[in-house]
């Protein structure tokens, strides 16, 4: 196939809604341009239903009663993604070697098609090559066997199932170490941390059928049109019951301000849309935190006055009384912060403010819904606990139709966390693990994301294993990672198409194509489903009924088990074979190793809507040190961990709504009037003119944290939007070469994508 060659660039305005007749248009070019086959439609129709499949995209839920077409656009593209007929064979590899493809495009890579052999890097001429399986897996195990445990990484991307990933966690502590960084790390680890340390869970205490009881949501830094379409259903339903949706946002996403259900036959004649926000306001990248103290100083202010009234009070004292801890320091800190040092750091008016407060204070039950725009800056954490702090003050957890619900990209990265697949030990019942299968397990805490990348460039790991993803894509400081990774001894990735990871070889490296989830997964015991958990905790089967790509694919637990027995000594306790025949004896082994969560996991694996785990906080049981639930004062009010100067300017990383992740489905953003490119940088119109610059003009950005190290890019197409000031936006993973590996949340080590500091100047020619 011929590489494909995008648009001339175009940008302009779209006046359209999300969802709508762009939606239909959306899914009408991408099906024909993969080549799907008629079964996908059948696919589709079986996509996050009960008995169908579960969308390897997002984690938003499959509900109880679907929708006939319980799938997005970003959903839909996907699937298309994964059932195109094209395919990257190993003669495609005769003709390109990896020189000459590290210059083709991220979506030229994958648009090609999956990849339908096991393939082995020859050196000598710079190209894959097929392998058979047995081959493969023998060199694999002779490789990683005699190097130092803690040297090697097993990276997971968020797709991979829970069968894979608790096998996949299992090998890495048999083999010594607990070095299992996963796309976790790099998105909502500063939830896991700041939920934790506050209401002693990782996760969000809200499930679907709080949309039906809230009266009002707090909405922070994620963008539903883009990110999760699906939930725009949920919203619209909320806002028809008169649920008012309080927005913080730096840029103004069309899928938060207005939405067209294309399942509703009325609403696609007439054109008639759903206004989303009730409220929206664009606070500074980083601004969060000031806003939420903007918050809440209104609340102690009214509360203040109403107890010296003798009116009922604003705050919920009787449950700050009763399950809280650290109030006084937190309304101390709320009493200092002025309103100057407010405003200077959301960038918002202090009249926006209190009418969020307004909002908040009459409402008698409050969901927080919030995305990686929080999450991902140095101060992330305290972002997290900032959001709790404000649900906190009128017991707004532990009831229906409240508390904290942050949106998990991935579709099975909070449910890889449930199963193991992390470097804490504190977070694995390693005691059971270890009656289970009669083993050791390691203690040490093992390497995070960003504490592989570092041990990849100072040499200290030997090599790397990754079930999915596109590490390489996505971690920051790019050009060092690249020029660093063919130091490897080895490199095995398991995909099931070409990405630009797999462009850069260690000493010896195996590409080994996997079955995608919505393909039939036929063992020994006949046809198999798999399971993953969603962003508010329920648990959902998933069985694959599309024909393979190739017959010379294996299952993610297939490869992962061959790869076991060659590295692991022979263990009477655990028959990685009939694992691999029979999944269900895997989510055997699961619930004997996780009791509380998974009783009788296989007899409620396609339970309607999913089956919760369970979530102590929602009972109001908080499993903290103190027993109760944790106030923070914050540290300060800006997130970047970083000072204002002249001519510095605060990057945030965005989505298009033609891709998913390192995915590129496409190179148009419909929603924010973009095409033909994703060179893009979007700039505040009076930046443009202070910095005398005119739209379309080519830039580049260097980075400004200070520690002496040179990243640039250059070919960035200045693009007027509403913005603040101050504020970039640019798309990942393209601007990622300009994030440093040091500039990253304190706590939980997440990159800090959403406030990275940058310098503009002309482009580099």
């Amino acid at each position: 196939m011929a590489r494909q060659k995008s648009d001339d660039p175009q940008t302009g305005t779209f006046d359209g809604p999300a969802g709508g007749w762009g939606s239909v248009r959306s899914l009408a070019e991408i099906l024909p341009r993969e080549r799907v086959p008629p079964e996908a439609l059948r696919e589709l129709a079986r996509q996050n239903k009960t008995e169908g499949f579960a969308c390897v995209s997002c984690a938003w839920p499959k509900p109880a009663h679907a929708h006939p077409a319980e799938f997005c656009e970003e959903g839909a593209k996907a699937t298309a993604w994964e059932l195109t007929t094209r395919r990257t064979t190993p003669e495609f590899f005769e003709k390109h070697s990896l020189t000459d493809l590290r210059e083709w495009r991220d979506y030229d890579l994958e648009q090609h098609g999956r990849l339908t052999h096991p393939l082995r890097y020859d050196p000598a001429t710079d190209r894959y090559v097929a392998v058979s399986w047995e081959d493969a897996f023998d060199e694999i195990g002779d490789t990683l066997r005699p190097l130092p445990p803690r040297s090697v990484v097993f990276y997971s991307s968020g797709r991979a199932s829970l069968e894979a990933s608790y096998m996949y966690g299992l090998m890495a502590r048999m083999f010594g170490n607990q070095n299992l960084p996963d796309s976790s790390n790099m998105c909502h680890e500063s939830t896991s941390v700041g939920l934790k340390a506050a209401i002693g869970v990782p996760v969000g205490t809200t499930r679907l059928e709080d949309f039906e009881h809230c009266d009002a949501i707090l909405f922070f830094g994620q963008n539903v049109g883009s990110n999760a379409p699906r939930m725009l259903h949920d919203l619209r339903s909320a806002r028809k019951r008169g649920v008012e949706i309080v927005t913080f946002n730096p840029l103004r996403e069309r899928g938060l301000e207005r939405f067209t259900d294309p399942q509703n036959p009325i609403e696609m004649a007439t054109l008639k849309e759903t206004a989303i926000s009730t409220q929206y306001h664009q606070v500074k990248a980083g601004g969060d935190i000031a806003a939420m103290m903007g918050i809440a100083k209104f609340l102690v202010e009214w509360d203040d006055a109403a107890l010296a009234a003798g009116a009922v009070p604003v705050l919920d004292h009787a449950f700050i009384d009763a399950h809280t801890k650290g109030f006084d320091a937190f309304v101390d800190a709320v009493r200092a912060a002025s309103w100057p040092d407010i405003l200077a750091e959301s960038g918002l008016q202090k009249e926006e403010i209190e009418a969020s407060a307004r909002i908040y204070a009459k409402a008698k039950a409050v969901m927080a819904i919030y995305g990686m725009g929080l999450t991902q800056h140095v101060k992330g954490v305290e972002n997290v606990r900032m959001v709790v702090n404000l649900l906190l003050l009128r017991g707004n957890i532990g009831k229906p139709g409240a508390g904290p619900m942050p949106v998990r990209g991935h579709s099975n990265v909070q449910g890889q966390r449930t199963v193991g697949i992390t470097e804490k030990t504190e977070l694995v019942p390693v005691e059971k693990l270890e009656a289970q299968f009669g083993f050791t397990a390691p203690r040490e805490k093992g390497l995070d994301t960003v504490g592989t990348c570092r041990g990849v460039i100072d040499g200290s790991v030997h090599a790397v294993v990754a079930l999915g993803g596109n590490f390489l894509r996505a971690v920051p400081e790019t050009a060092a990672m690249e020029a660093s990774w063919p130091k490897l001894d080895l490199s095995v990735q398991i995909a099931t198409k070409l990405n630009r990871n797999h462009l850069f070889p260690g000493r010896v490296t195996y590409l080994l194509p996997c079955l995608g989830r919505i393909e039939e997964d036929v063992q020994s015991a006949g046809p198999q489903a798999v399971s993953v958990e969603d962003s508010t905790s329920c648990i959902h089967g998933s069985r694959g009924k599309a024909k393979p790509a190739s017959e010379h694919l294996l299952s993610e637990p297939a490869i992962v088990a061959a790869i076991a027995k060659r590295i692991l000594p022979a263990n009477p306790r655990l028959d990685w074979d009939a694992w691999v025949g029979d999944y269900a004896l895997i989510r055997d082994a699961i619930e004997q190793s996780y009791p509380e969560v998974f009783p009788d996991f296989n007899a409620r694996l396609f339970t309607p809507g999913g089956f919760w785990k369970g979530n102590k906080a929602s009972e109001r049981i908080w499993l903290t040190p103190s027993g109760k639930a944790e106030f923070l004062a914050p540290s300060c009010l800006s997130a970047t961990g970083f000072e204002e100067k002249q001519g510095r300017y605060r990057l945030m990383t965005l989505r298009s709504n033609d891709q998913f992740n390192t995915t590129i489905y496409g190179y148009h953003d419909r929603l924010r009037g973009v095409k033909g490119t994703r060179d893009i940088l979007f700039m505040n119109s009076e930046d443009m003119e202070r910095e005398g610059l005119s739209p379309g003009q080519k830039l580049t950005l260097s980075s400004d944290l200070g520690d002496g190290l040179e990243r640039t890019r250059s070919g960035f197409i200045a693009t007027p939007y509403d913005i603040p000031p101050g504020c970039l936006g640019a798309y990942y993973p393209e601007a990622n070469i300009l994030i440093p590996l040091d500039h990253h949340a304190e706590e939980s080590h997440v990159p800090a994508a959403k406030s990275v500091p940058v310098r503009i100047r002309p482009a580099l020619l």
